[in-house]
């Protein structure tokens, strides 16, 4: 397998940002991290040998970027400023990873966002405000109330515009509507140990769905199945080998 640990500088976060290259063609996939992950956490984890078998064939090439979260929503700040942090580490992923990956790549269409637990958040954020960048999202374990992290933040717009189960509701401008019915949605969640608080997070999001006719497969895997990096190793593979039957990627 192609692999390449790098790092280049972002003028938005003004420091080197590290991430991983894994796979030499196909679709980019880019991963965002758990909670204060770092680039390395998604094969430490055994996440890219659970993939390799679309990684060898060329169908997928993985990206996985650094996270700022103990600045952003792991911070020990008010809410404001976690956001406003996060929000640069945004500008970062749209205006300055991924121009690099679609040059390196020479990949000029949409990409795959992907994630476990606070990725899974990402996951679907990311994929909501850029719905351009990302057409394919497969959000695992996440939650999707930024108050998770911030507790109440009493309209503050920056948090309120980064809490998918917030301005989900109110955003009806064509132009995001159009694309997330032409996008494909994956959000899942196991219903065993450590997922409780992921599962009503998961339900609160598929009620938004439905009640904007938004198209998503929200999937609730069985009892057995925690908060884990065992399971999430078993769901994603799965779930590249339906996008491959459906000729996504």
């Amino acid at each position: 397998m192609h692999f390449e640990r790098r790092s280049h500088y972002s003028g938005h976060l003004n420091r080197e940002m590290n991430f991983n290259v894994y796979g030499h063609a196909g679709k980019p996939v880019v991963v965002f991290p758990s909670s204060g992950g770092s680039q390395n956490e998604f094969a430490d984890f055994g996440m890219i040998e659970a993939c390799q078998s679309f990684i060898d064939r060329g169908l997928l090439r993985f990206y996985t970027p650094d996270s700022i979260d103990k600045e952003s929503w792991l911070a020990e700040t008010n809410a404001h400023s976690m956001a406003e942090n996060h929000n640069r580490y945004d500008e970062y992923i749209v205006n300055e990873f991924v121009p690099l990956i679609r040059y390196e790549a020479n990949w000029d269409g949409p990409m795959v966002a992907t994630g476990c637990s606070m990725g899974g958040f990402h996951t679907v954020n990311f994929a909501l405000k850029h719905p351009d960048v990302f057409d394919i999202s497969i959000a695992l374990s996440g939650v999707y109330d930024a108050r998770f992290f911030t507790g109440e933040f009493y309209g503050d717009q920056a948090v309120y515009f980064n809490s998918p189960i917030d301005y989900l509701p109110g955003l009806n401008e064509p132009w995001f509507i159009d694309q997330y019915r032409q996008n494909t949605f994956i959000i899942a969640v196991g219903q065993g140990d450590w997922e409780g608080p992921h599962i009503e997070a998961t339900r609160q999001l598929q009620g938004i769905f439905s009640d904007k006719q938004l198209p998503a497969w929200f999937d609730y895997w069985g009892h057995d199945v925690p908060h884990d990096w065992d399971a999430w190793r078993n769901q994603l593979p799965y779930f590249f080998s339906q996008l491959e039957q459906q000729g996504k990627i």
